[in-house]
């Protein structure tokens, strides 16, 4: 097996041979092939034509468990709109592009939503990487609005691009001093080597300081080193509390699994990392995920009876999937940027410019969602929304603290 297949494998991503080879499912689903990309058709039509959706993700690559979550979510969040009668009247024409977790790759693979599909609106991309790659494509040059739905490292404020995920202010700013609180104050930060954790570290070691908590080493890697042995070893020497990890896959999987051979966890220490969910076991087995705490805008586990209704309605929808409707995996980031998109284009009374709709969604809202109700806070292109804190816990992830409509202190 070769080093890159053997980083596919750990990543749990399909590759794009595989993918293909599933073009028969997507055919049975009514998926149809569509300028390189696919496209699913609305049932019914209008005399005014559908409402064009692009959709940007990384359905191979070693983000794929994230991007095929975001894909279903997508074709959920649309069948609910179109099965009520659409958007006054319109249904959604959802197209699908594989961003295949490589930059370089996805521009083209978006301009074609763009220049070919003539989408009203894209929706994608989870890494910031991707995001830094797509967002000009889109925006400036393609002249079409951009959500994007992951939680990421914040000073994104570029116009008509809006972020509806959270930022280092709704979960750095919760998490970090309830850890110390519960006795966590020397930190390691071992971190993936690109712009979400450079910045991300900035303001949670701004938030661990000023709470009394240490950072012992901050320390960056290649997206894809696999040997952390020296890590590791520094984390024990140390004497490490708890583990800031923003490492991402491939090298999660190693990572947590060296940590955890090393008896980091059975010892005393703790770890965190704030893009793990129930979807996190498609990258690491549960007995590594075991303890490990998160900060998201969803957990399925939240009490509330919309998150609890709009769950069932999507495993039912996709019965026996292992990609789950979670946060982390920036799903709920991507159905919240689609009720809020209907929610600007109702405004508009159907107006699909970018320029009308964007205006229309700098005050769009929705009173229920994943997690619960959200607000776009006006002039920033940033979401305010609920925020918990939770552990894993025997493949659940256990409730320890909940905020109400999170400001996400961005663009101000």
């Amino acid at each position: 097996m070769s080093d890159q297949e053997e980083l596919h494998k750990q990543s749990g991503g399909l590759s794009r041979r595989h993918f293909l080879s599933g073009a028969s499912a997507l055919s049975v689903a009514g998926w149809a092939a569509a300028a390189g990309g696919w496209v699913l058709k609305p049932q019914w039509a209008h005399a005014a034509g559908p409402i064009k959706m692009g959709i940007a993700t990384d359905i191979t690559g070693a983000i794929a468990p994230s991007g095929n979550s975001n894909w279903q979510v997508a074709q959920f969040a649309v069948k609910q709109i179109n099965d009520a009668g659409g958007i006054l009247g319109r249904p959604i024409e959802l197209f699908l592009e594989d961003t295949a977790s490589e930059p370089g790759k996805a521009v083209g693979n978006v301009r074609r939503l763009i220049q070919q599909n003539n989408v009203d609106v894209v929706i994608g991309g989870i890494t910031s990487a991707m995001r830094e790659a797509i967002k000009n494509p889109i925006t400036k040059r393609g002249k079409t609005l951009y959500l994007y739905p992951q939680l990421y490292e914040g000073q994104e404020c570029t116009e008509h691009l809006y972020c509806v995920g959270p930022t280092p202010a709704q979960q750095c700013a919760k998490l970090l001093p309830y850890l110390i609180e519960k006795g966590n104050k020397r930190f390691a930060m071992p971190s993936a080597n690109y712009r979400w954790p450079q910045l991300l570290n900035k303001w949670a070691r701004k938030v661990i300081e000023e709470n009394g908590g240490e950072v012992v080493f901050e320390e960056y890697y290649p997206l894809d080193q696999l040997e952390y042995s020296a890590t590791v070893a520094k984390i024990m020497s140390e004497k490490v509390d708890h583990v800031f990890n923003t490492v991402i896959p491939p090298g999660t999987q190693a990572f947590t699994k060296q940590l955890f051979e090393a008896g980091f966890s059975k010892n005393g220490g703790t770890q965190s990392c704030v893009y793990f969910d129930e979807n996190s076991v498609n990258y690491v087995p549960q007995r590594e995920l075991e303890g490990i705490y998160s900060c998201l805008d969803c957990f399925q586990s939240v009490e509330d009876s919309f998150t609890q209704q709009l769950v069932a309605d999507y495993n039912a929808m996709f019965p026996d999937t292992k990609y789950l409707f979670t946060a982390g995996s920036a799903s709920t980031g991507m159905y919240r940027g689609i009720k809020l998109y209907e929610q600007a284009v109702i405004a508009t009374n159907g107006d699909l410019a970018r320029d009308a709709v964007s205006a229309a969604f700098d005050s769009a809202e929705i009173k229920e969602g994943p997690g619960g109700p959200a607000k776009v806070v006006p002039g920033t292109g940033h979401v305010a929304m609920n925020m918990y804190i939770a552990r894993a816990n025997q493949g659940k992830w256990d409730i320890l603290s909940a905020d109400e409509m999170v400001d996400p202190n961005e663009c101000v």
